[in-house]
């Protein structure tokens, strides 16, 4: 492939007899089919237009330029087709290289005055067309809309109409379903008073029981010999056992009870669904009744016109309300009997704890005596050993100081001792200061190991006097404890009979 780059543009030639045009030749370039010998007849019902040629042209390109698409003509009709495509003229490569031909192809023209001429008629008669046709279908609009107007409004009447009947008819069950709410609410809570005072009753007893098994529990915490199974403990057991049989009593009254406020609150919730579903179906109906053409938040919701989402009619709707209400009533009535069995059984058990009560806290108080005796005597050993631990402290802090202080001294000889290495020749002897200051040395850790063992042992009498003191402060602890358990725990719980404000309900 050569520099060059051809292009194939149309050139206008004139009529000639011959009517024929120069051949269209292929030089280097794109792939392209070779024809050779095909010319081009003019028509004959217009004899003037010019004859199509195929000239070549060579482009030289500019140094350091490659040809573009304004240089080359893509376009080419593939080897084989039955027809040629039709190539325009290119006036601008034209014009710079033959001003001449390209002013000469802009004065022809593609279409004859004939042509023209039938264009504007055919523009004439669908104009026409076109307008006879919208005249009538103006007449067939305005009578459409006025009988789709007619039909919207009565449309939008008689939902208006259904939504008012429907709100009459949703009130009226809402308010049968509300009072009987409200009178289900009151009995339910007359029978709630009568099961807090069978609970009350409970745990009331409850309170003196827990308190006799804190006494038990507290005096099992009791350490050594004083865990004795004394008399107030005897006592602390009978009492236990009174106050469960009392508590059984009334926990089976209590267990009906329960069963009877669930069937009031299940009936309840039934009536509080009922009114809540009604309430907001009033509230979407009359939001649906008071809309209109001009109403805000209205809008397009595709589709729900096929969606159903109702799941009643009319007579099941009505009758699902009366048979709640049919239910609450008899729910009420079966509440009403039941609180006349509650008031009889609180009284008489509380009764029965009363006795066991008394005879605990009169054994508790005995107890108490005997322990807070034993207590006194082992306070004063217990000082005693205390003040001795105070003055064997002090002097192991003497031994110490003692032994701190002879660290000064051995640093002197030992210094003296290290200085004296330092004499030169003959003047490093074995001299008496030599042999005293090793001696010093010797005396000095003879003196330290010696305090250090009587450190030892004045540490080691520490420690017994501790385990003397240890021993003494453990019993004085369990009797301590004892006597805060006697009279601190248990009759400081048992100072008052904790069932009395349930007796005078």
């Amino acid at each position: 492939m050569t520099q060059s780059e051809t292009v194939l543009y149309s050139q206008l030639q004139p009529w000639s007899s011959v009517g024929a045009t120069p051949c269209m030749e292929q030089v280097a370039g794109p792939p392209m089919p070779t024809r050779i010998g095909q010319y081009y007849q003019t028509p004959r019902p217009h004899p003037w237009r010019p004859t199509l040629g195929y000239e070549t042209v060579e482009v030289t390109p500019l140094p350091n330029q490659h040809a573009t698409n304004a240089m080359v003509d893509p376009c080419y009709t593939p080897y084989g087709m039955a027809t040629e495509p039709l190539k325009f003229p290119n006036l601008v490569t034209g014009f710079e290289r033959n001003p001449a031909h390209a002013a000469r192809a802009a004065l022809y023209t593609r279409y004859t005055p004939l042509e023209w001429t039938q264009s504007n008629l055919k523009h004439y008669n669908e104009s026409d067309t076109n307008r006879n046709y919208s005249e009538r279908l103006r007449g067939d609009f305005i009578r459409v809309m006025r009988e789709t107007d007619e039909k919207t409004a009565q449309g939008q009447r008689e939902s208006g109409r259904r939504l008012g009947e429907r709100l009459t008819d949703t009130t009226f069950w809402r308010n049968e379903a509300r009072t009987e709410l409200e009178r289900l609410l009151t009995e339910s809570s007359l029978l709630q008073d009568s099961k807090r005072a069978i609970d009350k009753a409970i745990i009331d007893i409850e309170a003196p029981l827990h308190i006799a098994q804190e006494c038990l529990y507290n005096r099992e915490k009791r350490s050594g010999v004083e865990l004795v199974h004394d008399s107030p403990e005897q006592c602390l057991l009978r009492e236990i056992e009174t106050y469960r049989n009392a508590q059984a009593k009334l926990k089976c009254l209590a267990g009906k009870v329960v069963d009877q406020l669930r069937n009031n609150r299940a009936a309840q919730h039934e009536l509080e669904t009922d009114v809540r579903s009604k309430e907001g179906a009033l509230g979407i109906d009359n939001i649906c009744h008071q809309l209109n053409n001009f109403s805000k938040g209205i809008n397009y919701y595709g589709g729900i016109e096929k969606f159903d989402p109702t799941v009643s009619t009319t007579q099941t709707w009505a009758e699902n309300s009366n048979r709640i209400v049919q239910r609450s009533q008899a729910e009420r009535g079966r509440s009403a009997q039941m609180r006349s069995d509650i008031d009889n059984l609180i009284n008489t058990c509380a009764q029965e704890v009363w006795d066991a009560w008394s005879n605990s806290n009169n054994a508790l108080a005995r107890r108490a005596a005997e322990t807070l005796e034993v207590k006194s005597k082992l306070q004063m050993h217990l000082h005693k050993v205390q003040q001795e631990l105070f003055d064997l402290e002090k002097n192991i802090e003497l031994l110490k100081k003692a032994i701190i202080d002879k660290s000064a001294p051995v640093k002197v000889a030992h210094t003296r001792l290290e200085a004296r290495t330092h004499r030169k020749d003959i003047e490093l002897c074995r001299d008496q200061a030599q042999d005293r200051l090793v001696n010093e040395v010797r005396d000095l850790q003879d003196s330290i190991e010696y305090l250090h063992k009587k450190l030892q042992e004045a540490e080691a009498q520490h420690q017994q006097l501790l385990k003397t003191r240890v021993n003494l402060e453990e019993d004085l602890h369990n009797k301590c404890n004892s006597l805060f358990i006697d009279r601190e725990k248990c009759m400081g719980m048992r100072r008052s009979f904790p069932i009395t404000a349930t007796i005078k309900y």
